[in-house]
């Protein structure tokens, strides 16, 4: 892998990473976000020019680029670039004024939702992205959900303003009816698709900055005197613009930092990725308005990121991220303490102590051992089957952070295997995959085929390429019979040994030994509803 345009190492200023891992000033200046979007918004072009704007790299990688050029450093799967698609959430640890942000790119595909679902339990604040033509979109209302349920503050990127899109007015009425958000415009574009001619910063009272593009910034002492400036108000395309701009700041709210981190207020950056239009803007707004480690849900009782004592929570496991070592690392969030490269701590789930011998930061998918890291940081552990996503991580506290789910399949397939003597190692290679916490792995009580079982179609060619590339076993997945599953549980165990008992042929048991329910259809699962009324009947637990 070509690595030299690559600078993990470096702070803007082209200072020595020393900086970057400097835990010594605490979780006050960690930035822990993620982004979100509709597939084919956008969110990984601006992944990488947040980066390249940041310094973090010198050369920003192009998804429709040939070769080299194609490799985007969140998009690191085979799989990810030969589709131009993230499939996966990417942890990238960068420096940007004074700060150390933490950014999780997750997957925009709706199949591939459980793990950005996950991924949102591990940040503080989220930007989401919106194409300008297209607007609200699906997978964005269902994940804003989300980050609506945790009270995850966000800031709103309307992308490629440089095409021809939807009015900008109408785009933040849409934001506010259909999110039920306020919104504040931080930047203002002047024109769009063919007559775009850049955007202006309109937040606050002092200087603002005309930015064409990348290279083009230009400064006026305040925003009237922009307004005001020779020829704009008679300009063809600015006219309009100035003028519509004046409509928003009359009848929308100033921006209130209070109101945002609530969750009730949006501040909104107009801007192109492609072009570097706004992606300035954006990453000052994350260093300026979101906010640093917030507590952590958890029994008994909330993680204070303050509290001395070092916690942590592991929220996905990947495997092969090194194919030539055949690794598996756990992403641990730090919820609290100041964490030191050689300690021990405690995987609550099991009762056992484990040494942390070589922790790591990420850059996608390289990495850098670390001596110290914080409540904020994402830190990768080297994992050989002891952690699982959702475990928690102490210095010796029985606490267990809460809100980490699973969900049940809605496809599932029976796995054939047309090289038998490859029977351990589909074991293993399943066993690696289910442990990030994707692909669900069952064993039936009745029969030896192993069954998977995915929320999407696309998780199954995932599945099977991954199968094959990194592991040399070529499976072909068949139909189980059974449409989706549910996890079941009784208050009374009694009730649960029946009811496995009375319907074994149609039982399994998933990695962690837990019983599933598996049906051919909605129809058998209402029925086996209603005719056991003492069985619970699952869509999604809690991992841990």
């Amino acid at each position: 892998m070509d690595t030299s345009d690559t600078s993990l190492a470096s702070s803007p200023d082209g200072s020595a990473k020393d900086a970057l891992f400097d835990a010594a000033t605490g979780h006050s200046r960690r930035r822990t976000f993620a982004i979100i979007s509709h597939p084919d918004a956008g969110k990984t072009t601006l992944t990488e020019k947040l980066l390249l704007e940041s310094g973090a790299i010198r050369l920003a990688g192009q998804v429709k680029e040939r070769g080299e050029r194609r490799r985007t450093r969140s998009d690191w799967m085979e799989i990810e670039q030969k589709r131009g698609i993230s499939i996966s959430s990417s942890v990238m640890t960068f420096e940007y004024n004074g700060l150390i942000l933490n950014l999780l790119d997750t997957p925009g595909h709706a199949d591939f939702s459980e793990d950005t679902y996950r991924t949102l339990t591990a940040v503080d604040s989220a930007i989401m992205v919106i194409d300008a033509a297209k607007g609200i979109e699906a997978q964005t209302r269902k994940l804003f959900e989300v980050c609506r349920l945790r009270d995850i503050p966000i800031i709103t990127f309307v992308n490629k303003i440089d095409r021809e899109g939807r009015d900008p007015l109408e785009i933040l009425d849409e934001i506010i009816e259909a999110l039920a958000l306020d919104v504040a415009p931080l930047t203002w574009p002047l024109g769009m698709g063919t007559d775009f001619k850049g955007i202006v910063s309109v937040s606050g009272d002092g200087p603002v900055a005309m930015t064409t593009n990348a290279r083009s910034r230009k400064e006026f002492d305040s925003l009237d005197d922009f307004m005001m400036g020779s020829g704009h108000l008679e300009d063809r395309v600015l006219g309009p613009a100035i003028e519509a701009l004046e409509i928003a700041r009359s009848s929308l709210p100033s921006f209130d930092l209070k109101s945002y981190r609530e969750g009730h207020m949006t501040p909104v950056v107009f801007g192109s990725a492609m072009r570097e239009v706004g992606v300035r803007d954006l990453l000052d707004a994350i260093c300026a308005f979101a906010p640093p480690p917030l507590p952590q849900p958890a029994e008994p009782k909330p993680i204070e990121p303050a509290a001395s004592e070092v916690s942590g929570f592991v929220l996905k496991i990947q495997a092969n991220m090194d194919p030539n070592h055949r690794d598996r690392v756990a992403f641990v969030r730090l919820t609290s303490g100041v964490f030191k490269r050689g300690m021990k701590l405690k995987n609550v789930r099991t009762g056992k102590d484990m040494k942390i011998a070589a922790p790591m930061f990420f850059f996608a998918r390289e990495r850098e051992v670390i001596e110290e890291a914080v409540a904020g940081d994402i830190v990768g552990i080297p994992n050989h089957g002891t952690l699982s996503v959702g475990d928690t991580l102490t210095e010796g506290s029985d606490i267990s952070v809460t809100g980490i789910p699973s969900f049940a399949p809605e496809l599932i397939r029976r796995v054939r295997l047309p090289d038998t003597m490859k029977t351990k190692q589909l074991a293993r290679a399943l066993s690696d995959l289910a442990e990030e916490g994707v692909t669900q792995v069952f064993r039936p009580m009745i029969g030896s085929a192993w069954l998977v079982g995915v929320v999407g179609a696309l998780q199954l060619d995932v599945l099977t390429s991954r199968l094959d590339v990194e592991y040399n076993v070529p499976v072909a997945l068949e139909s189980a019979g059974f449409e989706t599953a549910r996890w079941v549980a009784a208050d009374d165990p009694a009730d649960l040994t029946r009811f496995i008992e009375s319907n074994r042929g149609a039982m399994a048991l998933d990695r962690s030994e837990r019983p599933v329910f598996l049906a051919r259809n909605s129809w058998e699962l209402s029925y086996a509803q209603k005719t056991y009324p003492a069985i619970h009947f699952l869509t999604t637990r809690n991992r841990g």
